[in-house]
């Protein structure tokens, strides 16, 4: 069952971003590179994306976990979701894709990489 993981916030300082979410989260980053901070709090993944605006992120994205992003994708476009980002490979493996719904909101789906 597809299950909501993932919520990542576009920055346009990461250095910045990386001190608030510190001080929210009560923890450091389990990953710290240019292009990304993420952490992890009760299971959940909150990460810092210094390229999402660039890439259209407006605010923070919460991408669902699926077994299979091609046939979760086709659903949702077979349903009306406007495709934003095809599925992509952003290393190690790990897919993710974004599509728009109706009122625009961005839906963000992620699949882990194959062991």
């Amino acid at each position: 069952m597809p299950k909501v993981e993932t919520i990542i916030y576009p920055v346009s300082d990461l250095a910045k971003a990386k001190t608030v979410f510190g001080a929210l989260v009560g923890a450091e980053p389990y990953m710290d590179e240019v292009y990304y901070v993420g952490y992890h709090v009760d299971g959940q993944d909150i990460g810092l994306d210094p390229n999402g605006h660039r890439q259209g992120m407006t605010g923070p994205v919460c991408y669902w976990h699926v077994q299979d992003i091609a046939a979760s994708l086709q659903r949702l476009l077979t349903t009306g979701a406007v495709l934003r980002q095809d599925i992509t490979d952003v290393g190690g493996g790990k897919l993710t894709a974004l599509v728009t719904d109706a009122d625009g909101n961005v839906v963000g789906l992620t699949q882990a990489a194959e062991d």
